[in-house]
Formats: structure tokens, sequence, C-alpha cells
């Protein structure tokens, strides 16, 4: 895993640029702090950023290979999981290797099939690719979106890379934020739409999608997309072909250089991960798997159980640390702690995110970085499979809206009088236009084709928000976690699986559940989800709400032309009165305090410009 970017413009000598390169590839160093390079010429500057995983002498970047009168040079960021296939096909057609990176297969695969490449990797990847002679360069992002691409486009020249942070240290861009930005901000955070970067004139490769830079223009197009198809596999072959394509991905993604560990929370999707990977640890004698699980000083104490979390974590790790035999680490983290990483937080998303949902997972993966390099993690499970309430409960189903986000009451309030009129047309804009560009069969049921619906809503907002968390405060970690069940196979399976089957014996996630009853503790296996551990202290209310009131009072912040203090005030007078979440179940009224905090963190340490 790495961070990359890369600065293309005919008019530029980047070996004068020297200056501004160095602090590309500084704001990159937690995704790559063991190594770093650059490759520069006359009119191109490609920045790499190192997580050594991988054959550390094979696989230094950038990589430069020569193939007849062309020469080809990538930086690249991400995992490949066939590598192996795509090496032994490569071999055939004569291509010689000089070691075990998949970087190199990644170059050789486009000179072999040139954008066509991407259609035969199976991994999580970002990369680009320059060819010096037709001076084209060719950037891609992984069908799911699990690892991130930004980039900048302007009269002459492209700029691209891991995060926003880098394309605003060329200084080429202002970090200026319009109304579309606002938007994006206060009615959709923490998730954002597909392609757009928030900050105005950055945008965002979509899962699935690449580009072709020429001649000063940027073509795009998607190499993957959701389609439509008829399920044929009976109910058995079904449940035989998800544990098949699960426990597979989870195999090939255990291929690692470093040591790997398992984020462990006793919940259906990391009890799986755990589960096979002891299994195949044990028949490969690797030893005893280790495990990690997260939790906040007292919350046991303060837990209290609802329809998103009815019941606590610690009695089922016990029971898969027992059932793996895992050497198991249990991290616990305070308040203050807490409530401090939600700036590290910040500048790690280089947005406002899911407030301590972030800086708990910043605190947690700093504490596993001081053993592993490399972490496999059950994210995106429930919106591939069904696993949470808008899925199962058809008063929720059908309504024309966002399920984690119903109305925009609670965000309206924290807001002054009059600020984007159109915030609630906005959303909606986004919502339809997600259904529209749904891909469904004509045989589809009423329920059926809302199914497909609900999956392409989850896909491309919910997943894609969680993934982002996920990468970012890893990777500002300087830690690689995998996420099995992104893999494309499985998410290609999923969509067009029939709700009936999806949710076997009525069930969230019955199908995954029956699949692997056999492999797990049945009491693990049929166990009601639950999400995310988060904070039920009082206590980080009180830290959190004081840290605002103080943001209120400052007439220097930015926030004071956005916020209505009588609303947000009212919230942490009665915080128990919120009916609708801010984002999902994770983020009510501490949570909105916390997503207060990081807003002005973001206009503070970015010097962010409003443009309305």
């Amino acid at each position: 895993m790495c961070g990359i970017a890369g600065w293309f413009d005919k008019n530029i000598d980047f070996s004068e640029k020297k200056e501004v390169i160095g602090k590309v590839s500084q704001s990159l160093i937690p995704r790559g702090p063991d190594e770093n390079g650059a490759y520069i010429t006359n009119d191109i500057a490609l920045i790499h950023r190192r997580l050594v995983v991988i054959d550390r002498e094979n696989g230094t970047q950038p990589m430069t290979v020569q193939h007849k009168d062309k020469k080809y040079t990538i930086v690249y960021n991400g995992e490949l999981y066939n590598t192996e296939e795509v090496r032994t096909k490569l071999i055939a057609k004569g291509f010689k290797f000089r070691g075990r990176s998949d970087t190199e297969v990644v170059l050789k695969s486009y000179i072999q099939w040139g954008k066509k490449c991407v259609e035969r990797l199976n991994g999580i990847f970002a990369f680009g690719i320059y060819e010096m002679k037709s001076k084209e360069l060719f950037i891609c992002r992984d069908r799911i979106g699990v690892k991130p691409l930004f980039y900048h486009q302007y009269k002459g020249g492209l700029i691209f890379a891991s995060e926003i942070k880098a394309i605003l240290a060329t200084g080429m861009v202002k970090p200026v934020v319009d109304e579309q930005g606002l938007m994006e901000i206060f009615f959709m955070g923490p998730a954002r739409t597909p392609g757009v970067g928030v900050f105005k004139d950055i945008n965002e490769l979509c899962p699935g999608e690449m580009a072709l830079y020429k001649n000063g223009k940027l073509h795009k197009e998607f190499y993957f997309k959701l389609k439509a198809k008829e399920h044929t596999d009976d109910l058995q072959t079904t449940i035989e072909k998800t544990r098949y394509l699960l426990t597979d991905s989870i195999k090939r993604q255990l291929i690692s250089d470093m040591p790997v560990c398992f984020f462990l929370s006793g919940g259906l999707d990391s009890s799986i991960i755990s589960k096979v990977a002891s299994m195949y640890y044990r028949e490969k004698n690797r030893g005893r798997i280790h495990t990690f699980s997260v939790e906040y000083e007292e919350n046991d104490k303060y837990f209290k159980k609802s329809l998103f979390q009815p019941n606590r974590d610690a009695d089922y790790i016990k029971m898969m640390v027992k059932d793996t035999h895992s050497v198991h680490n249990e991290v616990i983290l305070n308040h203050p702690q807490l409530a401090d990483a939600l700036y590290d937080a910040t500048v790690a998303r280089d947005l406002p995110g899911m407030a301590d949902i972030d800086s708990s997972l910043l605190l947690f993966c700093k504490k596993i970085k001081q053993e592993y390099t490399v972490a496999l993690s059950g994210e995106c499970a429930d919106e591939l499979f069904g696993g949470y309430p808008w899925y199962h409960n058809k008063n929720i189903l059908f309504e024309q809206c966002f399920p984690w986000s119903k109305d925009q009451t609670i965000r309206r309030k924290i807001l002054k009088s009059g600020l984007l009129k159109d915030g609630e047309e906005y959303v909606h804009e986004r919502y339809y236009q997600t259904c529209r560009k749904t891909d469904k069969l004509r045989s589809d049921t009423k329920v059926s084709a809302r199914m497909r619906e609900m999956f392409m809503l989850n896909f491309y907002f919910f997943m894609q928000c969680l993934l982002d968390r996920k990468d970012r405060m890893s990777m500002y970690s300087g830690l690689e976690v995998r996420v099995p069940f992104c893999d494309y196979r499985i998410v290609e399976y999923a969509y067009n699986m029939p709700w009936e089957m999806k949710a076997y014996d009525g069930r969230e996630k019955g199908i995954v559940r029956k699949a692997f009853e056999d492999t797990l503790p049945n009491e693990i296996c049929w166990r009601k989800k639950s999400p995310y551990p988060k904070t039920h202290n009082p206590v980080y209310m009180e830290i959190v709400s004081k840290k605002v009131q103080e943001i209120l009072q400052d007439k220097n912040s930015a926030l004071s032309t956005l916020l209505n203090r009588d609303g947000i005030k009212d919230i942490m007078d009665n915080p128990d009165k919120i009916e609708t979440p801010w984002y999902g179940q994770l983020m009510r009224a501490p949570q909105i305090m916390a997503y207060i905090i990081e807003l002005d963190e973001w206009f503070k340490t970015y010097n962010v410009e409003i443009d309305i």
C-alpha cells in the first residue's frame, strides 16, 4: 500500500519544481513511511511513497520498463489478489519478471493489453501509467473504490493523487469550497457524491472508472458497472458459491511478506474472516492468528440496547477467540483521547468525516501499527447482503430517500436560517440519479427492483463512506487494511442474488449465515447484527460540547457565518430528543458535536475559502 501522485504539463520543466514536488511527497508520508521516489522529466512528475508489504527489493517505485521502442512508468497504490494468475499469462506472452511485486505485473499488463488490462485485475488499487513516446497518461481506480484517486484538470495539465492534500500541495488549486461543496458537507456529509472532491475544481475517479489524458483532454470511461443478470443457481448452489467466493477471497488476501492480523468484533463478518484465516494458518502450520478489538472506558456501565445495537460485543469476542485459538488484543480508548483524535482524523480524511467513528478507528489503527503492517477487516458485508434494518422494514424500504439520512431536519437545525436553501433538493436529486442508473431486469418484481436500487444506494454512498473511512484512518497510521468482502466477484454475485435467498430464513445476511453455519459457533452465526462499537459514556458528550461552545464563541471561526448557535445549543441541552440520526445508526448528538469540531478544524487547517 502506498501514496501516489502525478503532475503532467507540457509547459512545465519539472526538474525545476523539486521543492514543490517535495511538498507533494511529504504530504503523503503517512501512506508510505518506508520509501519514497520520484520520476521527473520535462513534462511530468510521478511521485510515490511506499508502505512495504511484498518484495521490498523489487517493488520500488516509480517503476519504469522499456518495451520495444516505448518507455512506461507506473506509480501504484494497492494490492493485487490474482498476481500469480496474471503473471503466468504474461510469461506465456514472452514477458520476464525481475521480482514478485504486483506493481510489475500491473505495469506489464498495461503494456500487453492496454486499458483492457484492468478487466483482468482482481484487487484494490489506484495507479497512473505514463508512456513517454506518445505522452499518454493512464489513470485507474479499482472496481469497488477501496483505494482513492483524486484529480484536478486545468488548461494544459492534469494532477492526480491518492489524497486531496497532495493536490493542494502543488499550489495549482486553491482550497475553495463553493455552494456544491457546502451542500456536500452539510447535507450529504460525511458521505460524498461519487466523483465529487468537495473542494472546487477537485474531482475523483469513481469506483470502476479509468481515464486517459492525451493532447490536453481527459477521456473517462467506466470499465465496471453493476449489471442485472438472471440468477440461475438454486438455493444449495448459491449457499455453496457464497461460501466459496468468500473463503477464496479471504485466503487470497492472506498473502504478505509482513505479518497479518485481524479485526475481530464478535460479529458475523469479522468472525468469518478470522475463522477461515485460523483454519488456513493451521493447515499451513503458520501458528495462531492475532486478533484485535476496540472498546471504550466504562462502556459496559452506560450501554443501552437499541434497534441498531441490541447487545455488546465482549462476550462474542471471547467466544471467537476461544474458537479460533487466536492471540487476542483489546484496545481500550479513553474519551479525551477520542475527542483529541478528531483533529488528526479530519486531516487524515481531508474533510469532516464520521466524527468519533473516524477518530476511534484512527486510534485503533495506530495501536495495531505498533506491531503489524497488514490487517483484514469485515467491511461491506451489510451493504452487499442486506445487513441493515432498512432492507427489512417495508415502511422504510420504499421511502424515496437515503434510508440512513431520511430527512434533513437535524442538518437544517445547525445551519443559519436562509443558507443553502436548495439543500433538500440537492439530496433528493442525488438519490434519484442513483435510482435512475440502477440496472434491472424486466422480470424483476417490485421488491426485487427496489432491492437493486437499495443495493446501488448503499454501494455508491454508505459503503463508499465506510471504505473512505477505513482507507484514510488506516493509511494515516501506516497500516494496510484489506477488505475481503469487497472482492468484485462477490459484489456481482450478491447484486443478482434474489432477495429471498439473500435474506435466507428472513434474516439479515441470511445466505452468509447459512453458508458458514457449519464453520462458526451457532451463537455467532445467528447473532443479530451489531454495528461498529461507539461510546455511550455521557462524559464524551460533555467533552465535545465544551469544545463546540468554544468554537461558537470564536468570532474568527469561519463557522460563525454558517452555524445556528441556538439550534446547536438545543441539541446540547436535549441530546436524547434527536429522532433521526445525522447519518446512519451511529451519528447522534455527541457525533454531531464532534462533526462541528471537525468542520472547524477543516476550515482552519486547510485555510478553506467560501465562494457562494
